[in-house]
């Protein structure tokens, strides 16, 4: 707790709700373990690049779900949205109804454009539309969350601090947060949000990036230590190989970690 920054979240989060929060979810640790065996769920977010084809978005979606993954994900934000429709149609064409489609806007979109495109995007019963619109505008957010619900609104590759995200959590702006340590001050910020999270009926699954091999760590204690949801996180496969210990993907699931260390030594280094 001592390495915890949790100034200016007094109001939501003050340093002894959190020792509660921690000292309650480890009563229960235990049940939730079984994940190091089982392993946590990857989705693979290389099906549909936007200069891939349809062809070769269907092949990469029909090789995903051979592969295990329950999960995907592809870019939007075309310059013709019916272009995006399409795509989005053609991949749940490609895995059936029991795969979860996610799409990542990029802030592709205004406000006007993203709730337009977004309730067409919602009768393709997707599971969420990662960031939208610009990253800044907690308002924007919380009304796309409020009108394209139930699909969920995803941020937080672009947010920089714990101070924003409790705006976002106060503003009911996201739904799924996307609390990525490299872009935050590093494993001590990030956990003051997975603990400030856990306040909130929001679901924890966080931005990978390039640096899945960190976050592979801290989704197990999301789990395990805070009680968070057994959700997703992202698989980025063309990475491993730039990594000494690449992170473990097996049957659409991430073993839990057995080499030292974080695992972002860089091969050859």
């Amino acid at each position: 707790m001592a390495l915890l920054d949790l100034s200016y979240l007094d109001e939501v989060l003050t340093a002894e709700q959190a020792r509660s929060i921690l000292a309650e979810r480890r009563a229960t640790r235990e049940q939730r373990r079984s994940v190091i065996e089982e392993g946590y769920p990857g989705y693979d977010t290389s099906v549909g690049w936007t200069q891939y084809s349809d062809d070769q978005i269907r092949s990469n979606a029909r090789r995903s779900v051979d592969q295990g993954f329950t999960a995907v994900k592809l870019k939007v934000g075309s310059p013709n949205p019916q272009d995006d429709l399409r795509r989005v149609a053609l991949v749940r064409e490609a895995v059936g109804d029991q795969i979860k489609i996610m799409v990542d806007a990029n802030q592709a979109w205004s406000l006007p454009q993203a709730l337009a495109i977004g309730q067409s995007l919602r009768e393709l019963d997707l599971v969420r539309i990662e960031e939208p619109t610009q990253p800044d505008d907690v308002l924007a957010h919380q009304r796309l969350a409020r009108e394209l619900a139930p699909v969920a609104i995803a941020v937080g590759e672009s947010i920089p601090n714990r101070i924003v995200w409790k705006n976002f959590l106060q503003a009911a702006a996201v739904g799924i947060v996307q609390a990525d340590c490299t872009r935050l001050a590093g494993v001590s910020e990030y956990l003051a949000v997975a603990i400030l999270a856990t306040q909130y009926p929001v679901k924890l699954i966080p931005h990978v990036g390039d640096m899945g091999q960190i976050h592979q760590h801290l989704v197990f204690f999301n789990h395990i230590g805070l009680g968070h949801r057994r959700l997703f996180l992202e698989s980025i496969p063309h990475l491993s190989q730039k990594f000494r210990y690449p992170a473990r993907v097996a049957d659409g699931l991430y073993a839990a970690p057995q080499d030292p260390g974080a695992g972002c030594e860089i091969r050859g280094q």
